[in-house]
């Protein structure tokens, strides 16, 4: 029984199935999104949707959809589903619906009468290329099935409209046509295994709308173009594949290179898989290097991101020559930047001053995986370099002061994780002593100490950097530690800000924490009670004035709440991290217990993937972006430590 399936009544009930959302990428940057039903529900819903440099390297919707007819006796049976308005869904092709299935591909299951059509699809790793594969299971009469593609061309946070700019004409291609609405667009070629007939009859699908962007209090509403539509004959026990891709292919081919893709998939046969699975659909790979896309369907390569990701995407699932071939490339633009100025084109926000110290911790996770020797060997010069960057200055933004800690100014521009702004200004001004810069820095300290405490020729070395240690672990306690046993969020001259946020658990959670284990339980028991939700670490205490749990609204409320409340599920990666180090193996229980609310979200919002964040309050629904990259490799790098520690427990058992 596949773990991904749902079953005909829930997927004709509409209320039920158009939340669920289902993704494919090409690891090159391009992807397939939709609903499980196939109905598009926001702007960056499409079947083709892939990176345009030309234009920006922005993603944009060539291809919107593929609706499908299945015609028997002259009567037509229209499967495919647009929203027109409220409750308004024309054609309603989802009532066709047997089942849906995802273990290695999508495959969509239709009954009309006496017809069963099975639909898969298969998106070609890095190639702007999608194959849908269809299978007549059965028939009692002759079929004809009928294509009408509908066409976007645009920027995928824009929409189309109505317009006589569009280039409506069409040219001929091998078993299909191929199309380009406007120019500086690349051509979209939409071909079928064998030869179909085209009838050109082109029309402007009016009115269609995302209401998902509505309920955001965006633009919804778009006009499409369809061309007109293919027509091909089938037979029973027959599959035809049809093709949409910006380069022509030959027909002659589709069967084996749908085949070969297939033995590239991880079969989503389990939680495990489907978050591996997830993650390698993060990875991106082009000419310049290869990085982790932060999410989809609008996030890009984002620097804090790719970097809290990377081992959980990496290292948690035996990729170890991924995490290299990403940490190089990461590696090369960080150090261009630090002496020349000059920002990365692909990785936004490699200029945050708290970028060097999430690469150490990444470096530092290698390090546990793989133990001290091999990581020292490929790089313990990097740790070096980057901690001495930090201790002359070379770090925009990032001042060692002589107390020993690390200060910053984000009062004008957000430069942390809790980065919400308005006008361009934070919405909170973190600024001076950062609470998990500096829990942080002192783990890079004592990690760099771990390197090279044995190499006989660094002794004068590692004494200059353990008594740096232990001057920031004595100001850490000083600065941060307030009388409640809690620590401040941020400390920016004489204000302390008291706000109970996830922050400590990363600095409780760190393998070398300024805290022992007595202040590391005081303060998990407040994360618990305050923070802790089964879909991650609330940003914000229920009990502060400002907590707002729900992400809704216009996008100034939106912004407003993003970290005023919402869960994360990347926090509970510190905070698991934190309590086995207090509890040791007796909280292996407890933290495989808060993982089953992880593996709840396999069958809702994106289906075997992780949502951005997710309301503070019951019932913790999904919102932002649909599939995020640090938040499964996060729970991913949790799972790896849990099977590590069962091991260990066992093998104790074992030897007794």
């Amino acid at each position: 029984m596949s773990y991904l399936k749902f079953d005909k009544s829930l997927m004709i009930n509409l209320e039920q199935s158009l939340p669920k959302e289902m993704l494919r990428t090409n690891k090159s940057g391009a992807y397939h999104c939709t609903t499980i039903v196939g109905c598009n529900t926001r702007k960056q819903h499409g079947l083709l949707v892939i990176p345009i440099p030309e234009l920006g390297n922005k993603a944009h919707v060539l291809l919107s959809s593929l609706d499908e007819t299945v015609i028997q006796h002259g009567a037509p049976f229209n499967l495919g589903i647009h929203q027109y308005g409220d409750n308004i869904f024309s054609p309603n092709g989802h009532k066709y619906i047997r089942e849906f299935s995802c273990e290695s591909v999508p495959i969509m299951t239709y009954r009309v009468g006496g017809v069963i059509l099975t639909k898969e699809k298969v998106f070609i790793s890095h190639e702007n290329r999608i194959l849908i594969k269809y299978t007549l299971v059965e028939a009692h009469s002759d079929t004809t099935l009928q294509f009408r593609p509908f066409l976007a061309f645009r920027n995928a946070n824009d929409l189309c409209m109505e317009n006589d700019a569009a280039d409506t004409s069409v040219r001929p291609a091998a078993n299909g046509i191929s199309s380009c609405l406007y120019p500086g667009y690349p051509d979209l070629f939409m071909q079928f295994s064998k030869p179909a007939t085209w009838v050109s009859n082109g029309h402007w699908y009016k009115g269609i709308e995302y209401y998902k962007d509505r309920n955001r209090g965006i633009p919804y509403k778009e006009d499409l173009w369809v061309p007109g539509y293919f027509e091909i004959p089938i037979k029973k026990g027959e599959s035809i594949i049809f093709s949409a891709a910006t380069f022509e292919c030959d027909p002659a081919e589709f069967a084996k290179t749908y085949e070969k893709e297939l033995t590239t998939r991880t079969c989503r046969t389990s939680f495990y898989n489907c978050l591996k699975n997830s993650a390698k659909q993060f990875y991106l790979k082009d000419s310049s290097g290869m990085y982790i896309m932060a999410g989809y369907p609008w996030l890009n390569v984002r620097a804090r991101d790719e970097l809290i990701a990377l081992p959980g995407c990496t290292l948690a699932i035996n990729h170890k020559e991924d995490f290299e071939s990403i940490l190089d490339t990461f590696l090369k633009a960080l150090y261009r930047y630090i002496e020349t100025g000059e920002v990365s084109s692909v990785i936004d926000g490699i200029d945050l001053p708290d970028i060097s110290l999430w690469v150490i911790w990444a470096i530092h996770q290698f390090s546990r995986t793989y133990g001290t020797d091999k990581c020292r060997e490929k790089y313990g010069d990097d740790v070096r370099r980057l901690i001495e960057a930090i201790r002359t200055g070379q770090i925009t933004n990032l001042t060692l002061e002589s107390n020993g800690l690390v200060r910053s100014d984000g009062r004008e521009k957000p430069i942390t994780w809790l980065s919400a702004s308005i006008d361009g200004r934070p919405i909170i001004p973190r600024s001076g002593y950062i609470l998990e810069f500096n829990a942080l820095w002192y783990d890079s300290l004592r990690f760099i100490l771990s390197l090279y405490e044995n190499i006989e020729r660094d002794q004068e070395y590692c004494e200059t950097i353990n008594a740096l240690s232990v001057k920031t672990s004595a100001s850490f306690l000083n600065t941060f530690l307030n009388e409640f046993g809690y620590l401040y969020d941020y400390v920016d001259g004489s204000y302390r800000d008291p706000e109970v946020r996830p922050n400590m658990a990363i600095a409780a959670g760190l393998e070398y924490s300024p805290l022992d284990r007595h202040r590391k339980k005081k303060i998990l028991d407040l994360v618990t009670r305050e923070l802790l939700t089964p879909k991650g670490l609330r940003s914000l205490s229920p009990k502060s004035y400002a907590y707002t749990p729900m992400y809704i609204g216009n996008p100034t409320e939106r912004e407003y709440a993003v970290h005023q409340g919402p869960a994360r599920p990347w926090l509970f990666g510190f905070y698991a991290d934190a309590y086995l180090n207090v509890f040791g193996l007796s909280g292996i229980t407890f933290i495989e217990r808060m993982l089953i609310g992880y593996e709840d979200e396999m069958t809702e919002g994106c289906i075997g993937s992780l949502s951005e964040l997710y309301d503070g309050n019951p019932p913790f629904k999904g919102r932002g972006a649909v599939s995020t990259a640090k938040n499964v490799g996060e729970i991913l790098r949790t799972i790896r430590n849990i099977k590590n520690l069962t091991k260990l427990q066992n093998s104790d058992s074992d030897s007794k």
